[in-house]
């Protein structure tokens, strides 16, 4: 099973601002939605909450720590180990082998040091923001592919996948 995280980052490492992105890519929200769909999403609630709604085609894994939140349409875990035991259980029933991790923050530090995959955006711009990518030492990955976007949107960006280098 392949633990994969994406994210969108800014130069300066920035994943949020107030509960949102800091950007408006459509381009990247299509890459996005290509790359998940059919795979269980791991997220973190205030990730979840920004989005407002389960994604249609995905099985949404949510970790809270508050026992008494609920939404529609979602698997609730406590712990990272719960999401990734129902992540496991979503990927046997759907035929998949990789759990996508969507954020936030919190779920990212928690994931990376056990991620298979990352597929990153990187987006050409210093932002403004209050949630953080976790930094990563890149000599621990090596880069599997690099796309550049037909249009750029707001901000240059593009997307790489880097996978872990095998010891």
């Amino acid at each position: 099973m392949k633990v994969s995280l994406i994210v969108a980052v800014s130069r300066n490492g920035v994943i949020g601002q107030n509960n949102q992105l800091p950007w408006h890519l459509p381009g990247d929200l299509k890459y996005f939605k290509s790359v998940t769909m059919g795979k269980p999403l791991i997220m973190g609630r205030k990730t979840f909450d920004s989005i407002g709604r389960p994604l249609p085609g995905r099985t949404s894994i949510v970790i809270t720590r508050d026992p008494e939140w609920h939404a529609e349409g979602v698997q609730i875990a406590q712990t990272l180990l719960q999401a990734m035991a129902l992540a496991e259980l979503a990927c046997a029933e759907a035929g998949v082998d990789e759990i996508m991790v969507i954020g936030g923050e919190q779920i990212y530090r928690l994931t990376l040091p056990v991620a298979d995959r990352l597929y990153l955006t990187e987006v050409q711009a210093e932002v403004e923001g209050d949630a953080f990518f976790p930094t990563y030492n890149l000599e621990q990955w090596h880069q599997v592919s690099e796309q550049l976007p037909e249009k750029t949107d707001t901000h240059p960006y593009r997307y790489l996948v880097l996978e872990r280098k095998s010891n």
